[in-house]
């Protein structure tokens, strides 16, 4: 299969969104006395993640094979890592848990992330807001639209607003480091807001409650699938979602981790706040 055309995405994306209903009705049946939460050294792992995975997985991969498809999982790639990107044409990049801190603490900020990349770019997307019974899913070149169980899909765009001081930045309550909050307290937007998970955060500019989204390279640098499926449903939204130096995003390289920093946004004021975030961040590590 040399590539993927409209009516395989298609068909893909629907798969794709059934396994992330079922995947959803996982994680919500779960109860606290089920999550045997293990503290590993990237966050915590619960029972809840796992079984998320699996039943991603197993779904997937009964579809789709192993021959053409690869499968690039947080809960899996430690185990299957080869320091290589996966050979297959296409790859499903998938987190089964994205914010799983605020799945413990019973927030509801918590996300499924399932995206099919090829040649290093998504081209499918589905990200699952499963507390809140919603569901975003895109395809390259065909729009961002937004589904319930009561709600058939709906085309979704993001807000025009086009002035600095109307913007909202959206940021983590636990992924913050000192040098974060220096750059939000220098940052042209002013306006805040915290969501957990970065589905959740993408989704909130889907929403028109927030319009920027900030990650900053270093220890907590996001991985290939923290960002491959929301990236693409804000892209097709109409969004933007870029490193800083306005290149976009590689997936399935050799280190899964985005390290150059990443900025999406609702688009307008995109080039402008990435080249001051840039300057921020110089003016701060020079000292000034």
């Amino acid at each position: 299969m040399a590539s993927l055309q409209e009516d395989d995405l298609k068909e893909l994306v629907a798969i794709a969104r059934a396994v992330g209903w079922g995947a959803a009705d996982i994680l919500r049946e779960m109860k606290p006395s089920d999550f045997d939460i293990q503290n590993l050294a990237d966050g915590p792992v619960t029972a809840a993640d796992t079984a998320a995975n699996v039943y991603i997985l197993e779904n997937l991969q009964a579809t789709c094979g192993t021959q053409d498809f690869g499968y690039l999982s947080e809960e899996t790639y430690k185990i299957h890592a080869t320091g290589e990107p996966m050979p297959q044409p296409f790859v499903w990049v998938i987190d089964p848990l994205d914010g799983t801190k605020d799945y413990i603490k019973g927030s509801g900020e918590y996300a499924i992330h399932i995206a099919l990349l090829q040649q290093n770019r998504p081209v499918l997307a589905v990200v699952v807001q499963p507390a809140l019974e919603k569901l975003y899913f895109a395809i390259l070149n065909g729009g961002t639209f937004a589904e319930s169980p009561q709600q058939p899909p709906r085309p979704v765009r993001v807000s025009q607003r086009n002035q600095i001081e109307e913007l909202t930045v959206v940021a983590s309550r636990s992924h913050r480091d000192e040098r974060f909050n220096q750059l939000l307290n220098r940052f042209p937007v002013q306006n805040q807001r915290s969501v957990g998970s970065v589905g959740g955060k993408i989704a909130s500019i889907l929403e028109h409650t927030a319009d920027v989204y900030i990650s900053l390279p270093g220890k907590s640098a996001p991985k290939d699938w923290d960002l491959a499926a929301p990236e693409l449903i804000l892209t097709e939204a109409g969004g933007q979602f870029t490193h800083f130096d306005g290149t976009p995003l590689l997936y399935n390289q050799a280190d899964v981790s985005q390290w150059n920093g990443v900025l999406a946004s609702n688009g307008p004021c995109h080039t402008i706040l990435c080249y001051e975030t840039t300057q921020i961040l110089a003016a701060m590590d020079g000292g000034q």
